[in-house]
C-alpha cells in the first residue's frame, strides 16, 4: 500500500476529498518521514509540526463542515527560506539574518494559503540564494549534492517528505537541482509569478519556480501562483497559463518538432551525456533533430552573467562591506567577480539580452520545443559544490518556460533530468509537448 506521504499531491487531493484521507494523515506522514531522514538529507532550516499539525486539523475541519476549499486543500507545501513566511522565519540561508520575522507573508506565501495549502516550513537554500551551500544532501545518495540554490526544495520532494515545493533560479537554481535530484521542476515564463515577499538577488532574472514528482502537480500549483500582483513590477499583464486545462487535454496529439541543441554549453558537459542525448533523440523519432547554436549564442552566457554579478553587487555588496564576519567566503567571493563591472559594460548586456531574446524567439519558428541536458551531468561529490548552472543560463537569461523530465541516469546510478523548452508566454503549450515526450519515453 501507498504511504500517504509517497502520494502525488493530485493523488491526496482526491483521496481527500473521497474522504478516504485526512489532511492531518498526510501531515502526520510526511513529518514521521521527514524525521526518519532528516540526518541523512536535511532539507529543512525550519519545521514547527504543531503548527503544521493545527493548520491539517483545521483544514479537516473544513472538510468535514462542508465549506468551501481551494485547489490545494489540506496539501503541505515547502518554501525556500528566501520566500517571507509572517509565522515562520525566512533567514536567506544566512548568520546576519539569523531569526528573522517577516511582518506580512510573501504574496506566493498568500496565494498558497489562500488555496487551502499548509506551509510545512521553509528549506534550505545556499546562502542568499547563491552558491555557498547548506546542509542538505542529495537523498539518492548523501556524499552528493542536490545542487543550489533550491537544495532543501528539490530533495525534500525527491525524498517523499512532502508532494510540493517552492524554489527559485537566477542562475540555474531550479532546473539543475531538479535534475540532480530526479524531481520534476518548473521555471515559468519570467513575470508570471509574483517575487514580491522574496529576496532579490537580480531582479532581471530572478524566476520562482516549483518542485513536483508529476507534470500534473505542477500544473495544480502553477494555476495557484500565476496570478497578476502589482507588488512586482516586472510581471506579464496575464501570467495565468490555464496549466490544469492544458494538461487535462493531454499530450499534444500531432508529435512536436523537436529540436536537441547542444551550443557553447556543450564543453561542460560530461564524456557520457553525448550517448545519452544520442539515444534520446533515436527514442523520440523523426520528429526530432539537432539544431546548431552558434553566432551571437557564443556572447549569451557571458551576458548572463555580466547582468547577474552586478546585480549581486547591487544587491548583496553592503554586507559584505558591513559584516563581513557574518557572510560566507563563497559570497565573499562571488560579490568580488562583480565588483569593477562599468555601467557601460552592464548596460550593453541589458541590450545584447534583447538580441539574444528574438535570436531564441526566432528558433521557435522552427520549432515546437526545445530539449538540452538539464545539467552537465549527474550530482557531483557534496564537496565540489552545488554544480554548474552553465545548461540553464541561456534560458534564465531570455525568460523562457522550462521543465525539467527525470528520464535519464548517469553512470553512478544518479539521476540526470532532461530540460525542455518553450517559447516565451506559451508556458501550457509546453507542459502538452513535455508530456508528448514524456510517453514517448
Amino acid at each position: 500500500m501507498t504511504k500517504a506521504n509517497e502520494l502525488t499531491a493530485s493523488a491526496a487531493q482526491a483521496a481527500i476529498r473521497a474522504g478516504d484521507l485526512t489532511s492531518r494523515q498526510l501531515i502526520d506522514a510526511c513529518l514521521d518521514h521527514t524525521q526518519q531522514r532528516d540526518d541523512d538529507v536535511g532539507a529543512w532550516i525550519y519545521l514547527n509540526p504543531e503548527m503544521a499539525r493545527a493548520a491539517a486539523d483545521e483544514a479537516d475541519r473544513i472538510i468535514s463542515a462542508g465549506e468551501a476549499t481551494g485547489p490545494l486543500h489540506g496539501i503541505p507545501v515547502g518554501l525556500k527560506d528566501i520566500i517571507d513566511t509572517k509565522d515562520m522565519p525566512t533567514e536567506q540561508g544566512s548568520d546576519l539574518f539569523k531569526g528573522r520575522r517577516p511582518v506580512t507573508d510573501s504574496t506566493m506565501t498568500r496565494l498558497l494559503r489562500d488555496a487551502g495549502a499548509i506551509i510545512m516550513g521553509k528549506t534550505v537554500t545556499t546562502e542568499y540564494a547563491l552558491t555557498a551551500a547548506g546542509k542538505t544532501r542529495n537523498p539518492h545518495n548523501p556524499d552528493h549534492t542536490p545542487g543550489g540554490s533550491s537544495s532543501g526544495s528539490a530533495a525534500a520532494v525527491a525524498d517523499q517528505q512532502i508532494p510540493l515545493s517552492i524554489g527559485s533560479q537566477t542562475g540555474g537554481s531550479m532546473i539543475r537541482p531538479a535534475s540532480f535530484c530526479g524531481v520534476h521542476g518548473f521555471k515559468p515564463t519570467f513575470g508570471t509569478i509574483s517575487r514580491a515577499g522574496m529576496h532579490p538577488l537580480a531582479r532581471p532574472l530572478d524566476h520562482p519556480g516549483i518542485y513536483a514528482r508529476s507534470l500534473e502537480d505542477i500544473a495544480l500549483m502553477g494555476d495557484v501562483l500565476m496570478s497578476k500582483d502589482p507588488l512586482d513590477l516586472d510581471m506579464r499583464g496575464h501570467p495565468k497559463a490555464n496549466l490544469v486545462e492544458a494538461v487535462s487535454k493531454g499530450a499534444v496529439e500531432t508529435p512536436p518538432r523537436i529540436a536537441f541543441v547542444k551550443g557553447p554549453m556543450w564543453e561542460a558537459a560530461e564524456p557520457y551525456m553525448g550517448a545519452l542525448f544520442e539515444d534520446i533523440v533515436k527514442k523520440l523519432g523523426s520528429t526530432a533533430r539537432e539544431v546548431e547554436m552558434a553566432g551571437i549564442f557564443d556572447d549569451a552566457l557571458n551576458c548572463h552573467s555580466t547582468i547577474m554579478l552586478a546585480n549581486i553587487v547591487a544587491n548583496l555588496g553592503d554586507y559584505i562591506r558591513d559584516t563581513p564576519d557574518k557572510v560566507h567566503k563563497e559570497t565573499i567571493r562571488r560579490v568580488a567577480q562583480g565588483n569593477g563591472i562599468a555601467a557601460e559594460d552592464y548596460v550593453k548586456a541589458i541590450e545584447f539580452s534583447d538580441t539574444v531574446d528574438a535570436a531564441v524567439d526566432h528558433m521557435f519558428e522552427h520549432c515546437d520545443v526545445i530539449i538540452t541536458p538539464a545539467a552537465p551531468g549527474e550530482a557531483p561529490k557534496h564537496v565540489e559544490g552545488t554544480g554548474n548552472a552553465i545548461f540553464q543560463k541561456l534560458w534564465t537569461l531570455t525568460g523562457v518556460p522550462t521543465l525539467t523530465l527525470p528520464k535519464l541516469q548517469g553512470p553512478n546510478g544518479l539521476p540526470i533530468g532532461i530540460q525542455v523548452i518553450g517559447r516565451f508566454g506559451q508556458d501550457a503549450t509546453l507542459f502538452r509537448n513535455a508530456m508528448w515526450i514524456e510517453n514517448a519515453l
